[in-house]
């Protein structure tokens, strides 16, 4: 499902419980100096990330000053995030002369600790090439580095690297629990939801959606602000030529936080193609 950009007025762009994508929760907050937004999600662990300016963010108690050194866009620093437990009651007060937010939930059933994840605790993969047209780099805010202290929530920034090119290719899902002949997981169930934003900002670039591999699917124009929820099937993307693609990615798990993903059979040769891309798979944890 594409949701055109609009103005959500601090409200959830996909809240909680949703018809496509129960297992994740998003919003997008935006204050200016001296205001503040309080929240709280019951059922879900969020993650709180300054798409760009700076906030306080207070966590039942516990307090994080100066979130967040961007000031133009997503491509002007590193990000940084706040992990919040499940149903806990945040406020959010913004330091620069403005700021936008964005909030990352999953469903999760177990209260655990909030912490604040920093630019130097970023676990950041690049992979792909020039010349497969799959160049990019993953900054992963709720990443491997954090996994024994998270419960089903991963979150992550996704740069295209160069202009134009693809990404979540080769062709992949992750819609189903699945188990292979040793018991081991094949595939795990986790709803996605993406933020694209592009540079310069006008650029634009399609979501593809394939349900079932060798038959037809179906494409979303995505621009500056696009919301995409992906529940099943194969998902990747591309930008236009001269521009630049970022998305910002929540995945939800079902049953287990770890990432498992099934690549397309037509495309899975490409997996030896394409560098680095198992450090990148093995990066979704």
């Amino acid at each position: 499902m594409h949701i055109a950009p609009y103005d959500n007025r601090n409200e959830p762009i996909v809240d909680i419980d949703d018809g496509l994508v129960p297992l994740n929760y998003f919003n997008i907050v935006k204050l200016t100096q001296g205001q503040h937004f309080d929240y709280a999600v019951p059922g879900y662990e969020t993650c709180v990330v300054p798409a760009t300016g700076t906030v306080d963010v207070a966590v039942d108690g516990a307090h994080y000053p100066d979130l967040g050194n961007r000031t133009e866009d997503v491509w002007d620093g590193e990000p940084e995030g706040v992990y919040v437990p499940v149903g806990a009651k945040v406020r959010l007060t913004c330091k620069s002369p403005q700021a936008e937010i964005f909030v990352a939930g999953a469903k999760y059933d177990r209260v655990l600790e909030p912490f604040d994840v920093r630019a130097a605790d970023l676990d950041v993969v690049q992979y792909g090439s020039d010349d497969t047209k799959t160049h990019r780099k993953i900054k992963h805010i709720l990443g491997s580095n954090h996994h024994d202290r998270v419960g089903r929530l991963l979150v992550s920034e996704l740069f295209t690297v160069g202009e134009g090119g693809w990404s979540g290719f080769p062709s992949h899902k992750h819609d189903t629990d699945r188990k292979a002949d040793d018991g081991s997981m094949a595939e795990t169930r986790h709803d996605e939801t993406y933020n694209f934003r592009f540079k310069p900002n006008y650029g634009s670039g399609l979501q593809m959606l394939q349900r079932e591999d060798g038959k037809p699917g179906d494409a979303y124009h995505i621009v500056d602000g696009s919301t995409i929820c992906l529940d099943k099937g194969y998902h990747p993307c591309a930008v236009l030529p001269g521009y630049q693609m970022y998305y910002f990615t929540i995945l939800g798990g079902f049953s287990q936080r770890s990432l498992k993903q099934h690549f397309q059979p037509t495309h899975a040769h490409q997996l030896h193609t394409i560098p680095g891309i198992m450090d990148m798979v093995s990066k979704f944890k």
